[in-house]
C-alpha cells in the first residue's frame, strides 16, 4: 500500500473517530467500554499496567515511567490524552508514536465490535471510549509487557478504568474540569481514588491535605499499599542546569544522586521522583531490596522528552510553550519561568478554553509578564480574543493587553515586543493556556 492510499485511510479514521461524542462530552459510566472489552476477549488483562490519574502532571510523569520501564529492557505501550498534534500521540510503542498504517488496523479490528455495542445501548461509544478500547486491543495484540495509562478525567468512572493496575500513580491534585468533577478538592480526590484497588500499590504524589486524607481513606478500606512523596520517597535536593535541572532523589529502595532531567521547574523534579517510585514499586518485592539500577535512572530521566511543557521552541527571542490550563498548572510554570529564566522582559501569549476558570489562570501571570497578547485556539471551545480581552483587562490594565484574532498574529506581536527590548537576549514569550494552544503554538513556530 503505498504512502498516499495509507494517509487517505487514516485519515478517514481519523474523521470518523472525531465524529463520535467529543471528550469533553462526558457520560460518567464504564458500561459501554466495558461491553466493548468483553466483546474483544478482555485484551487489558493481558499486560501489567500502571495507572495514572491527577489534576497536573500525569502526561510528563507517564513519559518518564515509560523512559525508565523501556531502559529496562521492557516493551511498553503509552496512553495518554489530550494529544497536542496528532491522534496517533496518544497510542505509543517503545517510546514512538503508532505508524498510520497501524493506527488504522487496529480500528479496522475493533470497528465492528464497536457498532456492536453501539446497537445495543442507547448512547453511542464516544471519541474517547473508542481510542482506550483500540489503545489496549492494540498493546494486547503487539503484545507489551506493560502499559503505562494515563486517565482521561476524574477516575472511578473514566473510560481507561477496566484494568486492575499493579501500580496506582496520583499526580498533584486540584480543583479543575469542575463542569464534569466536583467542585471541591475532596470531592475530587474521592473520584480519582476509584484507581486505586485492592492489593495495588498507591503512590501518590505531594497532595493538600484535603486530597491526602481522602486518598489515605480509601487506599485503607482497598487494602492496597501506599507510598507517599515526602516520606516514603521525594526530591532530596535539586538544582538548576543548561538545558534544564540537576537533582537527586529518596527513593524507596534507596537514593539516586546526580540526575539530569531536560525539563524545567520543581514540579518537573516532583514528577521525576513519583516515576521512580512508581518503578519500584512495580519491580515488587520479588526483585529484591535494591535499588533500581542507578545508571539505569539516570539515563532514562536524561532522555525525556516532553514536547509542549515548558518546551522552547525557538530562541532569540526565547519562546517558550506549555500546557497549562488550570490555575495550579499557571502557577507551577510562572515560579519554574521565575527560577529559571532571568527575563527582563517577558510577554505572554494566552488563548483559553471557555470551560476554564480563566481570572483564576490570569492571575498568577500577571506579575510574571510585562504585556499579554490575547487570541483564541483552533478549537470551538476557545474564548474569541475579544471575550479573553473582556476578562483581562480589569487583571493586567488595559494598557498591558494587546489583542490578536489568530494565534499566528498574536506571535507576531509577542515577538515584536519581545524584540523592542532593549538587550534582546533577556527577552522572552510565553504562550500557554491550553493543550490546544501548545499544540497550534508548535505547529506555527516549529512547523511541527
Amino acid at each position: 500500500m503505498s504512502e498516499a492510499d495509507i494517509l487517505e485511510k487514516y485519515t478517514r479514521v481519523v474523521a470518523e473517530i472525531t465524529a463520535r461524542r467529543v471528550e469533553t462530552d462526558i457520560d460518567p459510566s464504564t458500561e459501554r467500554i466495558r461491553a466493548l472489552m468483553d466483546l474483544l476477549g478482555d485484551p487489558q488483562r493481558n499486560y501489567r499496567v500502571i495507572h495514572i490519574t491527577g489534576t497536573n502532571g500525569k502526561t510528563s510523569t507517564a513519559r518518564m515511567i515509560d523512559a525508565l520501564l523501556r531502559e529496562r529492557h521492557l516493551r511498553v505501550g503509552r496512553y495518554t490524552s489530550p494529544h497536542l498534534q496528532t491522534m496517533r500521540e496518544r497510542v505509543v510503542l517503545d517510546g514512538e508514536s503508532v505508524s498510520q498504517e497501524r493506527f488504522v488496523e487496529a480500528y479496522q479490528d475493533i470497528r465492528p465490535y464497536v457498532e456492536m455495542v453501539d446497537a445495543s445501548h442507547e448512547v453511542p461509544m464516544s471519541f474517547f471510549e473508542v481510542l482506550t478500547g483500540l489503545a489496549y486491543a492494540l498493546f494486547a495484540d503487539t503484545p507489551v509487557d506493560v502499559a503505562v495509562v494515563e486517565v482521561g478525567m476524574g477516575g472511578t468512572w473514566d473510560a481507561t478504568n477496566v484494568v486492575d493496575a499493579d501500580v496506582a500513580v496520583v499526580t498533584p491534585i486540584a480543583i479543575d474540569h469542575t463542569e464534569f468533577l466536583p467542585d471541591t478538592v475532596e470531592g475530587i480526590a474521592e473520584e480519582k481514588a476509584g484507581i486505586i484497588k485492592p492489593d495495588s500499590i498507591a503512590v501518590l504524589a505531594q497532595q493538600p491535605l484535603e486530597a491526602a486524607e481522602v486518598l489515605m481513606r480509601h487506599v485503607s478500606e482497598t487494602g492496597a499499599r501506599v507510598a507517599r512523596e515526602g516520606l516514603e520517597f521525594g526530591v532530596a535536593q535539586r538544582g538548576i542546569a543548561v538545558g534544564g535541572q540537576q537533582f537527586s532523589l529518596k527513593g524507596l529502595r534507596g537514593g539516586y544522586e546526580g540526575l539530569f532531567l531536560p525539563m524545567f521547574g520543581a514540579h518537573q523534579a516532583g514528577n521525576a521522583a513519583v516515576a521512580v517510585a512508581a518503578v519500584e514499586a512495580f519491580a515488587g518485592p520479588g526483585e529484591g531490596d535494591e535499588r533500581l539500577d542507578p545508571e539505569l535512572v539516570s539515563e532514562a530521566l536524561a532522555g525525556v522528552e516532553a514536547p509542549g511543557r515548558m518546551e522552547i521552541v525557538r530562541t532569540t527571542p526565547t519562546v517558550l510553550v506549555d500546557a497549562a490550563h488550570n490555575p495550579a498548572g499557571i502557577s507551577a510554570v510562572a515560579d519554574a519561568v521565575q527560577e529559571e529564566f532571568g527575563f527582563t522582559r517577558l510577554v505572554g501569549i494566552l488563548a483559553i478554553m471557555a470551560d476554564k476558570d480563566v481570572e483564576g489562570i490570569l492571575e498568577p501571570l500577571e506579575p510574571l509578564v510585562t504585556e499579554v497578547v490575547v487570541t483564541r485556539n483552533s478549537s470551538e471551545r476557545s474564548l474569541t480574543a475579544q471575550q479573553l480581552y473582556d476578562i483581562a483587562k480589569p487583571i493586567f490594565g488595559s494598557d498591558r493587553v494587546y489583542v490578536a484574532d489568530r494565534l499566528d498574529d498574536a506571535i507576531d506581536t509577542a515577538v515584536g515586543l519581545a524584540e523592542s527590548e532593549g538587550e534582546p537576549s533577556g527577552a522572552g514569550v510565553l504562550i500557554t493556556g491550553s493543550v490546544v494552544t501548545a499544540g497550534d503554538a508548535r505547529h506555527l513556530v516549529r512547523g511541527e
